[in-house]
């Protein structure tokens, strides 16, 4: 009887259509805006033969994922956001494959990455590129030029068209462009199209079915990946001719779940549904049946949850959910019985009713269930990553008092570690272990499934890392034996500018395990430099002020302390300067007139003020985060239609405050290449319609600036080239500072020059002020106070982190812009948009981390280990809030906002790993002081 019941019931549709529109809001059709510029579709809401529901997509909301989820019903991970740059095929049971092995004929036309996911399931398909969001128009025509002649042939039972043309309007204007309303008419058109065709082609046996639908939906920035309303909640509809025709205004559609899409389609299609589907049949759309064909519907899609249970779930008879499929498989074999008797009075309907509810109860619950436990974690491979991140953090920890000497050495002692009868009893045991893990885990694991050789490595790899933790352990502790000096000078070494720091950095770290302080953390670092700033500028008080009337006894204490922190450097991060340390440490802690002369005091004064002015404007220009991210900004008032008078004189200006910071130091070619770039700047921005020239009254020549933007590029690798070219001169020929300090300052301008190309014309202002601040506490701030390297990185590194925010970006996936990586391309090329995408994302911690660079190289005063001191401390700082990251959500890997919150930001720390890696490679590149010691080895 049971295996009757789970016989796959025959088509209710001849014909299926879906139609997939990108980045389709649910207030695109169910709004005003479907009222307006979709009047067809509205009515077929409001009046037509047609089901409607707004279906929530689950983060990440993202192309690739969510066409998984439609298609198999189930939960994708959260790496598929970054598998969605390249989808490989799909290898889950799925929508696709069952109706090709049925049989069914399938043509498709749009985005390439169902060609991608689905090869050689298709009769016929043309695929476009999903990736050049530049194009609204014919990323779109190339699916609609197929679509009169796919309707008027009967080879196919199965047709899919992705459209992408919203999604791209999207990305490059937002939600209220104009752009909009016109393309959401022509998708009205198509939808029109295509159902007065399936009308006229209907047979009395079965009625053809539409679908329509978005894979995701868009923020109030035009973006998606996060998990704000906008983009969760698409529209979905079923219209057919076999559905009563609605009569009266649509109500509030009811919500369903995407995942509940592949297995309607698949009992509709008359196929088996997925194997992993976690989703309810929507039952208004199978309602038209008599009740026993509803109950062996919903009967089918229990027993396939129930099944999925049990494969997944050690315990899965004391489930709630399948008590209550159970229960409600006995009633529907009672319902039967007396159904087979001949029983069809009212009671049997009353009875069918209700086991129909109970059936629908246990499917909820058990889809609940299921998608709890999706998440199946691979606990062996998450501790050995996590072991190795600690053991190299530990290593940096251990390593500052060497690190941060005059010296600059970070080497960690392998030879004799790797060597010792402990290393080898470490790789045994964790061998052994390896062995045991891999024979006797249920689950597959991504180590287990690596070669024996790889695995042994990696073993070798913990083994060598915690000897060498051991082994500087016993360094250090030896060292702490002898004994010093001048003991004192390390309990008066903290200043209060070192306590803020370190407060910063570990309030800093331990917001980390809560999803507020991760949504809003743009908050968290823009408390720290307001902090800072204030510190800072009670610094300069206190030199300029209270230091004034310092007697002479109290200098030749001062001068004394200097040069006991000078024998004691070995063990301190201390920046000795390389001639005069006395007189001028002397000099900033007796009088600030010996550096400070006439109007550069009060400017100084001025400057962290001014600083904290600059940082509050920037605050006001994008609003970020989750809880505040909706509110209107000075950004939305700019990029608004009405004011593109005001963003373009904005951005004029922003450009030409641009040049004026950032040519000084360059040389009189790099000049000349600047001002032409950034003229270049903004005719592209202009070309594409983002700001007019004072001449221009229409927008008629709008174009996609390809020639306009790859004309900046020449003068980008221009100064690029010459900047690289002068400090491989001082590198290899001459161990020239100025040479080196102006090819880095060339190399710095040029990816200025860049970022200006990137940024949209209202975020200018951005990097106007990174710029200026910059500027101002070079000048102003630290020169004068003479911080030493490690502070100065740290500040440098903090400023960063806020400029990432002031940006607009956040800590999910919606805030990328995607725009900037196809900035010059004609078509989608892979490597240049992936690195255009992550310069404009990571811009600001770039930027301060090149200038740190900068600062440090053309100090000629300072101690030549000032960059190698640099370049440690901007790895602890990165190394410090990661490594406890990780640790924290492998604890909290069940947290309810596991997917929404943490696992955006741990893409985001992962791709800043990358980008810290490639600065810290340049860093030692120029590390003059460690060229010297590479050369005196040989």
């Amino acid at each position: 009887m049971v295996s009757n019941w789970t016989k796959i019931p025959p088509p209710l549709f001849k014909k299926v259509v879906i139609v997939l529109i990108d980045a389709l809001r649910d207030d695109f059709v169910f709004g005003s805006k479907g009222k307006q510029f979709m009047p067809y579709t509205t009515q077929l809401v409001e009046k037509g033969t047609s089901y409607s529901f707004i279906a929530e997509a689950k983060p990440p909301t993202v192309t690739m994922p969510r066409i998984k989820a439609l298609m198999t019903g189930s939960i994708p991970g959260f790496i598929d956001v970054i598998v969605n740059l390249n989808s490989p095929a799909l290898l889950d049971d799925n929508l696709i494959w069952q109706a090709k092995t049925a049989g069914k004929r399938i043509i498709f036309y749009g985005d390439d990455t169902w060609v991608k996911l689905f090869p050689q399931h298709f009769m016929e398909y043309d695929g476009t590129t999903s990736f050049f969001v530049s194009d609204f128009t014919e990323v779109d025509d190339n699916v609609t030029r197929h679509l009169d002649r796919a309707l008027k042939r009967e080879d196919w039972d199965l047709l899919i068209l992705h459209y992408l043309g919203l999604d791209h309007i999207g990305h490059m204007t937002g939600p209220n462009s104009p752009l909009v309303g016109p393309k959401l008419h022509e998708m009205d058109n198509i939808l029109k199209k295509i159902h007065i065709s399936l009308l006229s082609k209907e047979e009395a046996s079965l009625p053809n079915l539409l679908v329509v639908c978005g894979d995701h939906g868009m923020s109030e920035t035009g973006s998606h990946g996060g998990s704000s309303e906008g983009e969760v909640y698409t529209p979905l509809l079923f219209i057919s001719s076999a559905f009563e025709k609605r009569s009266g205004p649509l109500t509030q559609p009811e919500l369903v779940q995407q995942t509940d899409i592949a297995s309607t389609l698949a009992v509709g299609l008359g196929l088996p549904i997925s194997r992993n589907n976690v989703g309810n049949l929507i039952l208004p759309v199978l309602g038209g049946k008599t009740m026993r064909e509803q109950l062996r519907f919903v009967h089918l899609n229990g027993f396939q949850l129930s099944r999925l249970l049990q494969e997944n779930t050690p315990a899965y008879e004391k489930d709630p959910g399948y008590e209550h499929f159970k229960t409600a498989e006995k009633s529907h074999g009672n319902w039967i019985r007396l159904y087979l008797e001949g029983n069809n009075s009212e009671i049997l309907l009353n009875l069918g009713k209700k086991v129909l509810k109970q059936y629908l109860e246990a499917l909820k619950t058990l889809s609940s269930s299921l998608s709890k436990q999706v998440a199946q974690y691979d606990m062996y491979s998450m501790m050995v990553g996590t072991v190795i991140i600690i053991e190299v953090l530990l290593l940096l920890l251990i390593s500052v008092p060497k690190a941060l000497s005059s010296q600059a050495e970070f080497e960690v002692p392998l030879s004799p570690p790797l060597f010792s009868l402990l290393f080898y009893l470490m790789c045994l045991m964790l061998c052994a272990v390896h062995v045991i893990v891999c024979t006797s885990a249920e689950s597959l694991c991504y180590f287990c499934s690596m070669s024996w050789l790889t695995a042994v490595g990696v073993m070798m790899l913990i083994s060598a890392l915690m000897c060498g933790i051991l082994s500087a352990i016993a360094k250090v502790s030896e060292n702490s034996t002898l004994p010093l000096k001048n003991p004192v000078v390390f309990s008066s070494s903290w200043s209060e500018i070192d306590v803020v720091i370190l407060a910063g950095t570990i309030g800093h770290v331990l917001s980390l395990g809560a999803s507020s302080f991760i949504e809003e953390e743009h908050q968290t670092w823009y408390f720290l430099i307001n902090t800072l700033c204030l510190m800072l500028c009670q610094e300069l008080c206190r030199n300029n002020f209270l230091l004034k009337e310092c007697d002479p006894q109290h200098s030749t204490t001062v001068k004394q302390t200097f040069d006991s922190i000078g024998e004691a450097s070995e063990y301190k991060n201390i920046d000795i300067p390389a001639a005069g340390i006395g007189h001028s440490e002397l000099g900033k802690t007796t009088s600030s007139a010996e550096f400070m002369k006439g109007s550069d005091k009060w400017i100084s004064l001025a400057s962290p003020w001014i600083i904290l002015i600059c940082c509050r404007l920037l605050r006001s220009l994008n609003q970020t985060g989750i809880q505040w991210a909706h509110r209107p900004d000075f950004g939305h008032w700019l990029t608004s239609s009405e004011h593109k008078s005001e963003l373009s004189f904005l951005a004029a200006v922003s450009l030409f405050m641009i040049f004026f910071l950032v040519q000084r130091r360059c040389s009189l070619v790099s000049k000349i290449a600047m001002a032409l770039g950034l003229l270049g700047v903004y005719s592209y921005r202009a070309a594409i319609g983002n700001v007019v020239f004072p001449w221009q009254h229409d927008s008629k020549d709008i174009s996609k600036g390809i020639t306009e933007a790859r004309f900046v590029y020449v003068f980008v690798l221009g100064i690029v080239f010459t900047g690289t070219k002068d400090l491989l001169k001082s590198q290899v020929i001459s161990a020239d500072s100025s040479l080196k300090s102006t090819g880095l300052c060339e190399v710095y301008s040029g990816l200025v020059l860049l970022a200006a190309l990137l940024f949209r014309p209202h975020n200018l202002p951005v990097l106007v002020f990174c710029l200026l601040i910059q500027t101002m506490m070079t000048k102003y701030i630290w020169r004068p106070l003479k911080f030493d390297a490690a502070q100065i990185t740290i500040m440098h590194y903090w400023f960063g982190q806020a400029f990432f925010y002031f940006q607009g970006n956040s800590n999910g996936i919606a805030t990328v812009d995607v725009s900037a990586g196809f900035v010059g391309l004609e078509s989608y090329v892979e490597i240049p948009a992936i690195f255009l995408t992550a310069f404009a994302t990571y811009a600001g911690p770039l930027l301060w981390a090149i200038h740190l660079l900068c600062y440090l190289s053309s100090e000629v005063s300072r101690n030549s280990a000032a960059v190698g001191h640099g370049c440690f401390c901007y790895v602890l700082m990165r190394s410090i809030p990661v490594a406890i990251y990780i640790v924290l959500i492998t604890g909290l890997r069940y947290h309810l906002f596991i997917w929404s919150v943490f696992s955006p930001k741990l893409l985001y720390e992962g791709v800043h790993v990358f980008i810290t890696a490639a600065i810290c490679l340049f860093f030692t590149a120029m590390d003059q002081n460690h060229s010297h010691k590479v050369q005196n080895r040989k």
